[in-house]
């Protein structure tokens, strides 16, 4: 098993929703030897992620990378790196930029923490398994046959390709986070859940919105996702960080797939409200490349081992609104 406490961890992308999230989970373990690897220009928001969180040390992205290039002698008691940060905007257009920020940004970590014995875990995501006819599994043997659908799952995508093709898979491990929500994700802005924007609709105008369906397989609101609270993304990633014996893709998320109408139904229940729900036109940029349904096969992450009960999305929903977004708390705080 590795140790956590034997070294210092770094979190990349420890500013923002998943990151700082992972820097509470490993606060909890009492443990403080941690790098937040971030952009060092942040807004209010993001600043609030982390201003009551636990940690040696605060860096920025460029600053880290220069460190990891030139194999600065500060690195040396690295033993862990999570590798959280990247451009996570599913509409962004700039291939260069994801390139850059998402594949060569992997690689370069990937290749040092493989050379130094560090163990390196990345964040992938269920937007390289595209619209999901060819499935969700996070078997590596065939993931060639994935199209993602827009140029952030690509940039995703390829790199969990190099890893394959590297033979790096059988000693890294890649998450593939599937519709993650909870606390510290106010800084995302159009990026943040649904539950989180719907609380503010519904605290404003007494009602929320959802995207009607142009798909006639599904009826308006019935377009399903796999949900996963935060803090069962964080416990998933902690503990394979921890188990390392086993290294891949692996999926983290719920393995049950919901549809919009019941997230919506558990938020306005959550406020003790009754649903009021409207349906509005989906963003033509948005038709051609919309998930309708989403649900990780989770087999492989508890064949592994991990056997923890995770939150159904109503326990989820319940804790994000009357903890977090209803007191206006953040974790850590």
């Amino acid at each position: 098993m590795h140790d956590l406490s034997k070294g210092t961890t770094v979190v990349t992308g420890g500013a923002g929703f998943i990151g700082s999230a992972v820097i509470w989970g490993i606060n909890l373990l009492n443990l403080d030897n941690i790098w937040l690897v971030d952009e060092t220009k942040v807004g209010e928001n993001k600043k609030r992620n982390f201003e009551k969180l636990k940690f040696k040390r605060i860096i920025g992205v460029q600053s880290f990378r220069d460190l990891v290039e030139l194999n600065d002698p500060e690195l040396a008691k690295v033993n862990t790196i999570i590798h959280l940060g990247a451009c996570s905007s599913t509409t962004e257009t700039d291939e260069n930029y994801l390139h850059d920020n998402n594949y060569l940004y992997t690689k370069e970590l990937c290749e040092w923490s493989l050379k130094k014995g560090v163990r390196f875990l990345y964040a992938s995501s269920a937007a390289t398994y595209g619209d999901g006819l060819m499935g969700m599994d996070d078997q590596e043997e065939n993931i060639e046959k994935f199209k993602p659908l827009n140029a952030y799952g690509w940039s995703k995508h390829n790199f969990d390709l190099l890893a394959k093709e590297r033979d790096w898979l059988s000693r890294i491990v890649g998450l593939k986070f599937f519709n993650v929500y909870g606390p510290n994700e106010e800084h995302k802005g159009k990026m943040r859940s649904v539950v989180s924007k719907a609380y503010k609709q519904i605290i404003q105008r007494g009602e929320m919105t959802l995207f009607k369906s142009q798909n006639p397989k599904y009826a308006d609101g019935l377009q399903m996702r796999d949900f996963l609270y935060v803090k069962d993304a964080v416990r998933m990633t902690l503990w394979l960080a921890k188990e390392n014996m086993h290294n891949g893709l692996f999926n983290l998320g719920s393995g049950n797939a919901r549809s919009w109408l019941d997230l919506g139904n558990s938020l306005f229940s959550a406020l003790y409200k009754d649903s009021n729900i409207r349906f509005v036109e989906m963003p033509d940029e948005l038709k051609h490349k919309y998930q309708y349904f989403t649900e990780a096969k989770v087999e492989k992450i508890h064949n592994a081992g991990f056997d923890e009960n995770l939150f159904s999305l109503e326990e989820g929903v319940n804790d994000y609104v009357k903890n977090y977004l209803s007191t206006n708390l953040n974790l850590g705080a």
